[in-house]
């Protein structure tokens, strides 16, 4: 009688173990889908008792003869130290090239005539959450009969800006004029990054991925989608990620030209050590394989030689910021290398960086110019520190899954490849993986047709297959 009273009480607390777990399982899932919306308040002082005004006012970008004048006046001054022999882009910007660029910059740049080139599509600006958000809205020039313009909320990253989506944009709202079919067309809203260009820079401490993805989803919201795309790289695929995770019933598909993942299990570990051996044990394809192997030189010399930046600017932006903000030489310095190494780490090996293999000096420029006139530096390097402070792994939106229909672009000259048996730990519907034929970083300055026909075949599986209803 012992023995069986002893067996069934066992068996009770197996119940209520499995039980309690059950209900753990149920409930802690369902809580932790979403990442809570971050209604914050980044304007200066207090936060007004009264309603915020969320009237939505055109924007142009205009620079006056004094700006202009200051300008020429410090690139007159500007000093130069002579680069060591042969050392291309090694050490970074070659300064023997950045003389020619700031000799272009001085006399040839026509800075009035790229703003034209901003001011060709419509923007706006509108408050949310204390600041000014600038963006760039764009409309299909027309529409077949009976068809709908889908929304698509493109970001960029750092050191970019808006106008890395200037060569893309007429491909997604008029894809027909551009031999890329009438099925999908796009109504594209572009913001800057609040600290970017022309978004007011946050007053308070706090702003992270977070904070700007809870902006742009009420941006969106206002501007009247209740569902619509996402596409990002750099940080802008980061915000993204978070907006499909505060808003996945919102959030129809999300497309990414970067992926990074903050978390890996034991087999992911595993991989790095056997995978360049068993590659289809861990889930490799070949391509895999030649980006991320041998793995010491393609990922960790990689991380080391190229993350410097991010550590100053996640620890103390504002100090070497404030020296970029007061020289527009060394601005251009600093955002060219990243133009050079990012695009294709080879072009190190080249005296000019091989910028102007893949961009024009009046591209690259403009951005630069973006950044000066608006004197944002120092605010978008704050960025940095607001997403890395607290470590990297630590925030709940790392240890969050995606669960929105999810494409990925890998371009092969990305800094760091990320394979996608990893990215499905995170991103745990992707529906679209592509190892793409050319291109880096700034895929959308870059290759904006090889990206528009990603996006484009991306939605038109999501739509077929009414993906985002089965999340």
């Amino acid at each position: 009688q012992f023995c069986s009273s002893l067996a069934g009480t066992m068996l009770l607390e197996v119940f209520l173990v499995l039980g309690t777990l059950l209900i753990y399982f149920f409930f802690s899932k369902k809580n932790e889908e979403t990442l809570p919306f971050k209604d914050g308040w980044w304007g200066r002082g207090q936060k007004p008792v009264t309603k915020e005004d969320s009237s939505v006012r055109p924007f142009k970008v205009e620079t006056a003869e004094e700006e202009l004048s200051d300008l020429f006046r410090r690139l007159d001054q500007a000093r130069f130290t002579e680069p060591l022999e042969n050392s291309c882009f090694h050490y970074g910007t070659n300064l023997v090239h950045l003389r020619k660029v700031v000799s272009y910059w001085k006399n040839q740049f026509n800075w009035k005539k790229q703003v034209e080139v901003l001011n060709k599509y419509p923007q706006f600006k509108t408050k949310i959450q204390g600041i000014d958000i600038h963006f760039v809205h764009v409309k299909p020039p027309r529409l077949p009969e009976g068809q709908a313009a889908k929304p698509l909320l493109m970001v960029h990253g750092w050191p970019g800006s808006f106008y890395e989506f200037y060569k893309i944009i007429p491909l997604l709202s008029d894809p027909a004029s551009h031999g890329l079919g009438d099925e999908h067309i796009f109504e594209v809203i572009c913001p800057s990054i609040p600290g970017y260009g022309f978004s007011e820079a946050p007053h308070k401490q706090g702003f992270n991925s977070v904070s700007a993805a809870s902006v742009f989803y009420e941006l969106m919201l206002r501007l009247g989608f209740n569902e619509f795309y996402t596409q990002g790289g750099d940080w802008g695929s980061l915000i993204c990620t978070n907006l499909a995770q505060i808003a996945p019933s919102h959030v129809k598909g999300l497309h990414l030209n970067m992926v990074s993942v903050s978390k890996l299990g034991l087999s992911d570990l595993l991989s790095v050590l056997l995978g360049g051996y068993f590659p289809g044990l861990f889930g490799f394809h070949h391509e895999d394989v030649r980006k991320m192997f041998p793995f010491l030189k393609k990922w960790l010399y990689r991380i080391l030689s190229e993350s410097g930046y991010a550590h100053i600017q996640a620890t103390k932006p504002d100090t070497v910021g404030c020296g970029l903000n007061d020289s527009p030489v060394g601005l251009a310095a600093y955002i060219l290398e990243k133009f050079s190494s990012w695009t294709d780490m080879e072009f190190q090996n080249l005296e000019d960086g091989g910028l102007e293999r893949k961009f024009s000096l009046d591209d690259l420029l403009t951005n630069i110019m973006i950044y000066w006139v608006s004197g944002c530096i120092v605010s978008s390097m704050r960025f940095y520190k607001e997403n890395l402070q607290k470590g990297i792994g630590t925030q709940k939106h790392e240890k969050l899954t995606v669960q929105v229909p999810t494409g990925i672009a890998a371009f092969p000259n990305e800094i760091l490849h990320i394979p996608q048996a990893w990215a499905k730990k995170k991103y745990t519907n992707i529906v679209s993986f592509h190892f793409m034929p050319r291109g880096g970083h700034f895929a959308a300055l870059e290759e904006p047709e090889l990206l528009a026909k990603d996006i484009l075949q991306f939605v038109d599986k999501v739509e077929k297959g009414q993906l985002w209803k089965k999340k």
